[in-house]
């Protein structure tokens, strides 16, 4: 048996502890970046399911939520490229939703397109968008928040789902996945035509996004270029990957949310290593006897500590594996709750264990400068 094990064991109450905190501190790291994650991942789903290749965004438009309006003009112009296959112009912006089961109200992102363009690269979504042709339609996000209602069940049995989007009467007419995000409960997809009539203060020759999706041998970054050359200033040409990574930096940087959750995940740390530092400092004082009797017949300062460091290493591996276990607990049921995107990835997993083995490292180098400094005559 390893000496550090026997050690741990000696003390089964303050080993107890010690592996609680460990398992505190591995579920707060990794909540913490697991919102995080979701966080990124969740803002961008629209921008990773559009169906494009160049995206146009009014310099204006700090995130997808809320953009601001740019001339289709400039969508118009930008077709006259040799590269451009096709352009669809995009309406979107929060419409006000009337859940018809309690007749609550609450906001829902509205997005608007033409029907014969293909606007977003889902399974299935190409047979659902034919029908927006007709008049005061929308498709629904089936990955909506509950409170918009139980919209998905009743289409699933087949009753028809009427209510009011901006006071106007609406049915939905089908269903798509998308999910929610920090900044969208719930969506709601319909026709230009259509997204116009619930806001009829909106010209029509605004809008606020454009996709231009090229020639299968045309280059991205050569077209953006060419197209911010010659596109006025008041509107932005990016690629697919610089649109959402424009995204992720408004969440990352331009809001507290993601610096929240990076400090979580820091604070989740120092707690762990102060806790795994009082345990091993307070079993390194009650062994000090027998760390000098190791001294003084001969051991050398890299055994005794080795041990320290054992016993590190034990602390961390139990103590991740039923923190693990809680967190993956943990992301099934917030995944749940909040249709958020959670779930365990294997690299996430591995970032925190070897992050619990760091953090259990330090504490032992720290608390073996102790035994380090110990002279045998001292203590005898």
């Amino acid at each position: 048996m390893p000496l550090g094990w026997l050690q741990l064991k000696h003390k089964p109450l303050r080993l107890a502890v010690a592996l609680s905190g460990i398992s505190f501190a591995v579920l707060l790291i990794m909540m913490q970046l697991g919102f995080r994650s979701a966080l990124f991942e969740s803002a961008v789903r629209f921008h990773e399911h559009f169906d494009y290749d160049i995206a146009l965004f009014s310099p204006d438009s700090v995130f997808i939520v809320r953009p601001q309006p740019f001339s289709i003009r400039r969508l118009y112009q930008a077709q006259g490229f040799d590269a451009v296959e096709d352009i669809t112009p995009v309406y979107i912006f929060p419409s006000v939703w009337k859940n018809p089961w309690d007749t609550q109200r609450r906001s829902i992102n509205t997005i608007g397109f033409h029907p014969d363009s293909p606007l977003l690269a889902l399974e299935g979504f190409d047979e659902s968008r034919e029908l927006l042709r007709r008049q005061d339609v929308v498709l629904f996000d089936s990955g909506s928040r509950p409170e918009f209602g139980p919209v998905a069940a009743a289409l699933s049995r087949g009753e028809p789902v009427v209510t009011e989007i901006n006071d106007r009467e609406i049915e939905v007419v089908g269903l798509f996945k998308m999910g929610t995000s920090f900044g969208i409960d719930g969506s709601v997809i319909t026709s230009d035509d259509n997204w116009l009539r619930l806001f009829p203060n909106h010209p029509r020759n605004e809008i606020q996004l454009g996709l231009i999706r090229l020639r299968e041998d045309s280059d991205p970054i050569p077209v953006r270029d060419a197209l911010a050359e010659y596109l006025p200033p008041d509107v932005l040409v990016m690629t697919r990957q610089q649109f959402i990574q424009r995204e992720k930096d408004y969440w990352n940087s331009a809001t507290p949310i993601g610096y929240i959750f990076a400090f979580g995940a820091i604070m989740g740390f120092v707690v762990g290593a102060i806790i795994v530092y009082q345990i091993l400092f307070a079993d390194v004082s009650e062994h000090l006897n027998e760390y000098a009797t190791l001294r003084a017949i001969g051991y050398r300062n890299s055994f005794v500590s080795g041990i320290v460091l054992q016993q590190a290493v034990i602390l961390a591996v139990l103590g991740y594996l039923p923190g693990l276990a809680i967190v993956w607990w943990l992301y099934g049921k917030a995944a749940a709750a909040t249709n958020l995107p959670l779930y365990l990835t294997q690299d996430r997993a591995l970032t925190v264990f070897l992050l619990t083995l760091a953090m259990c490292a330090i504490s032992a180098l720290m608390a073996v400068r102790k035994v380090r400094r110990l002279d045998p005559a001292d203590v005898f």
